[in-house]
């Protein structure tokens, strides 16, 4: 009898032993798979920075009059001569609605579109929102075009899919003074 009671037993902790190992194999799998979405947003959301910083601060590089053709809350328009190839065109960064971005389960992500003349770049990125804001020269709220001097940009991303009951969020903000206008 005894004998039997050492294999029951034996074969309780050997179960309860393999449970925790499976446990941890799959906790262990969604820290992976949480840390590696979250590190892909961040690098879209460096990328998106990056593109958004450098191209406001070469409006109206190469241009003689006023530069920035449409400043509203979620699209700016404006010219310059942006790759430096001699040639000025017009730059529309803005964002699409919710319904064009269908590369993911993501329900709130958008399409970022950068438009230089007639060439259209789009990517989703995860981008959720994008906000301008335009200053005058001493940091006052402005709509009036020939007074902008500085330009904020915000733009909220999230993850293509779901971490848990929610998706991964990042939010990036810059506030540049471009130098020709």
């Amino acid at each position: 009898m005894s004998t039997i009671l050492d294999i029951l037993g034996a074969s309780i902790i050997g179960l309860v032993i393999t449970l925790i190992i499976i446990n941890l194999n799959i906790y262990s799998n969604q820290v992976k798979y949480t840390s590696d979405s979250n590190l892909t947003l961040q690098g879209n959301a460096k990328t998106l920075a990056e593109i958004i910083d450098y191209d406001l601060r070469k409006i109206g590089y190469k241009y003689k009059g006023v530069a920035i053709q449409t400043a509203q809350a979620n699209e700016i328009s404006f010219y310059s001569d942006i790759d430096s190839s001699g040639s000025v065109k017009l730059v529309t960064l803005t964002m699409s609605d919710s319904t064009k971005a269908t590369s993911t389960s993501n329900p709130h992500d958008r399409l970022f579109y950068y438009i230089i003349g007639n060439d259209t770049s789009s990517g989703s990125l995860g981008m959720t929102n994008l906000k301008f804001s335009y200053m005058d020269s001493v940091g006052n709220a402005t709509s009036v075009i020939s007074s902008i001097k500085y330009i904020k940009a915000e733009t909220w991303l999230e993850s293509p899919d779901k971490m848990g009951s929610d998706y991964e969020k990042t939010y990036w903000e810059i506030t540049v003074s471009p130098r020709n206008i």
